[in-house]
């Protein structure tokens, strides 16, 4: 019997040498940089909830690969953007792009990527694969811009954080799905549950990320507590504020906004929100769109994939790293 992780594997080959296509394509100057962000890896699970959905419904065409593999591309894009803007020194253990490019060339180089993501869907020649793909680039950008806002703040309600998380990572979990029934010709109740599942599976993915930055770093292999010493204001975070007395609540307030937090500091804050089990409750939160997202893939036909799409659910809700 397929399970996800196997599935996945098996996939990943045809995902990854779509993307090498993609790049060759590039113009030279463009090639190093966007070869340099895709090749520092990831879990590729846009593009494999692409194929998931489009076979769910159908669709077993491999060529379904290159539509795939288009959010990646945008997805790439943001993240050279924002090791830019975030001064970033690393990415997924590697040199960040523009430590090693100039700046400007890997900016441009961010612009090429997304150009050429949108050159693939257009080539599909259907309005609504176009519009799906265009949507996702502007919720995205909103929601970075949303972050970028909300830096160092404490002022920030969970509404604003929620707002956040769907725009500069549930949406495109949402879109891969979306784009994948879409593709298939699917019915529009069927395409509206998938955008659904994608929204909600985006939304408890990025909660069990923030969970999980708290996390000792022998675990996940990321430094602990990044998202204190970048002023992040996540669900983890707002319950660790919570707990502080008024003066010490008053000091953190003033380090976080200016950036004070140093390594020391984010593992202390980290080993008290473990302690008190507040990375556990914003799992549970996440777990209230899992069960969403469940909700949506019981109005879809019963298939294989359907089977494997529950499994993602489980992997989102389990993740360790």
């Amino acid at each position: 019997m397929k399970t996800f992780k196997t599935t996945l594997a098996a996939e990943l080959p045809h995902i990854e040498m779509a993307l090498a296509v993609a790049v060759k394509e590039l113009p030279a100057s463009v090639q190093p940089i966007a070869r340099h962000i895709l090749e520092a890896g990831g879990k590729r699970l846009r593009p494999f909830l692409t194929l998931l959905f489009a076979r769910l419904f159908g669709l077993a065409d491999r060529d379904c690969h290159r539509l795939a593999i288009t959010l990646e591309l945008l997805h790439a894009a943001t993240l050279l953007h924002d090791d830019v803007l975030d001064k970033a020194l690393r990415r997924r253990g590697k040199p960040a792009a523009h430590t090693i490019f100039d700046v400007s060339a890997v900016i441009l180089g961010g612009d090429a990527l997304l150009a050429q993501a949108n050159a693939i869907v257009a080539s599909y020649g259907d309005t609504r694969l176009t519009h799906c793909f265009s949507e996702a680039t502007s919720r995205t950008a909103a929601g970075e811009i949303l972050e970028i806002s909300a830096k160092g703040r404490t002022d920030i309600s969970m509404q604003d954080y929620e707002d956040m998380v769907r725009g500069k990572t549930a949406w495109l979990i949402r879109a891969a799905c979306e784009m994948g029934a879409l593709a298939a010709g699917a019915r529009a109740e069927w395409t509206r549950a998938a955008a659904g599942y994608g929204e909600n599976l985006g939304m408890a993915f990025q909660m069990v990320d923030d969970a999980l930055d708290f996390a000792p770093e022998e675990i996940t292999g990321k430094p602990t507590g990044g998202d204190v010493r970048e002023g992040k204001f996540t669900p983890p975070l707002r319950l660790y504020r919570q707990s502080l007395a008024d003066e010490e609540r008053t000091a953190f307030d003033a380090a976080f906004a200016r950036g004070l937090v140093n390594e020391n500091n984010a593992a202390e804050i980290a080993g008290r929100i473990r302690q008190a089990g507040y990375d556990a409750q914003t799992r549970e939160e996440a777990r209230r769109y899992l069960h969403s997202a469940l909700a949506e893939l019981n109005a879809l036909p019963d298939a294989p994939e359907r089977q494997l799409l529950r499994e993602i659910c489980t992997y989102v809700r389990d993740r360790k790293k």
